[in-house]
């Protein structure tokens, strides 16, 4: 014979899936996911060609120009088309058969478009027209470029690893808070409201009289938390899949282990506040009351979102072992990486210590509110109220 709380929890998870809200919200998040890393890759993968007029003087340099465009992205081409007049040039871009024209005024060259010149097109002719000049005025004073540029070069070196990568776990870290954002504030909320309509209708009588109070809890805790998790696997899922047709296709390897440890960390966490929201529904008797008895915990939850942001540096380190913030300031700490391996331990260690603690003090509120109806009941009430 299944136990009560298995029941309940599968009774949970069918409710759900049975609900169009629900439903919607989910296929939403996923339409969105698949919406923007489409946009990505489709912008990454996407090539540019050019055309450029030129005359006998400027063609070599437009060829020069493809080079420098090619170098600069390996989707880029640049092709030159041979020009004899203004007129035949300016009728050119006009007609569409040439994106620019580049040609010499006085001491200067001048890349012509019919409005402005793509920016990708002008940084390749800027680079081409700098290194023409240099190698001509180089030959003039009898030198070669090598030795006018010489100690002259810049190379780039970011401490905390490439900036694309850095760009990335910024963005991760980011979903990983809004994400925990979003599942504990509508699960939450709904769960709440559950809980206080089988208050009002007095269900929750009945089913205490079959199943102990603390069945009941165990399994909407247990049903909400799976349905969360299966929610967030599927999201990482298809991130994973759409980020692999983007620029960021290289970096997925670094990434699994720190996705890995958000969602261990999204059930500890997920899991103390589903019993608090539940408390939350048990204390209220009318729908007037669950406002007042909800506001502390969209306080938390909005408190552990900024604060996983926010937090920087020293900062960081320390929230990252407090729960529950820690659910989602680890995970985001783990995505930039130089983490010793004690520490994710260490810190999920608390965050179930935590949400043991919750679950086990929560469930005695739970138990003494439920079945009081006679209007909101306060904390300390229930706390000393007999069974």
């Amino acid at each position: 014979m299944s136990a009560p709380w298995t029941i309940v929890a599968r009774r949970e998870v069918a409710a759900k899936l049975r609900d169009r809200a629900f439903l919607f919200s989910t296929g939403l998040m996923l339409l969105v996911i698949t919406v923007a890393l489409g946009m990505q890759a489709l912008l990454g993968n996407r090539a540019h060609h050019f055309t450029v007029a030129a005359d006998g003087e400027s063609t070599p340099l437009v060829e020069q120009v493809a080079v420098v465009a090619k170098a600069r992205n390996a989707k880029t081409s640049v092709t030159p088309t041979v020009v004899t007049s203004e007129a035949a040039a300016t009728a050119a871009i006009d007609d569409g058969s040439a994106d620019a024209w580049l040609h010499r005024s006085g001491e200067q060259w001048v890349l012509t478009a019919k409005a402005e010149p793509d920016a990708d097109l002008l940084a390749a002719t800027a680079e081409a027209v700098r290194a023409h000049a240099l190698a001509a005025n180089a030959a003039a004073a009898g030198t070669t470029v090598e030795a006018l540029t010489r100690g002259s070069t810049v190379r780039a070196q970011a401490l905390d690893g490439s900036g694309e990568a850095s760009l990335l776990h910024t963005a991760l870290g980011f979903v990983f808070a809004f994400l925990f954002y979003i599942s504990a504030l509508l699960f939450g909320v709904q769960l709440a409201q559950s809980v206080l309509e089988e208050k009002q209708s007095r269900i929750v009588e009945i089913i205490a009289t079959s199943i102990p109070l603390r069945q009941l809890l165990a399994g909407k805790i247990v049903g909400n938390t799976v349905l969360a998790f299966a929610q967030m696997a599927l999201y990482a899922g298809i991130g994973l899949l759409g980020l692999s047709f983007t620029k960021y296709g290289s970096f997925l390897s670094g990434l699994g282990g720190p996705i890995g440890w958000f969602l261990v960390f999204f059930v500890a966490g997920f899991a103390a506040l589903a019993c608090l929201w539940a408390v939350a529904g048990a204390l209220a008797s009318r729908s007037e009351d669950l406002q007042a008895t909800t506001a502390p915990l969209t306080t938390i939850v909005m408190a552990i979102f900024f604060g996983a942001l926010m937090a920087k540096g020293s900062a960081a380190t320390v929230v990252s072992f407090i729960p529950p913030i820690s659910a989602v300031a680890m995970p985001m700490r783990l995505l930039d990486g130089g983490v010793a391996w004690w520490q994710p331990v260490v810190a999920l260690l608390l965050l179930v210590a935590f949400a043991g603690l919750t679950i086990r003090v929560g469930e005695r509120i739970y138990r003494r509110s439920l079945l009081q109806t006679r209007g909101r009941v306060g904390i300390r009430q229930a706390w000393t109220a007999e069974d």
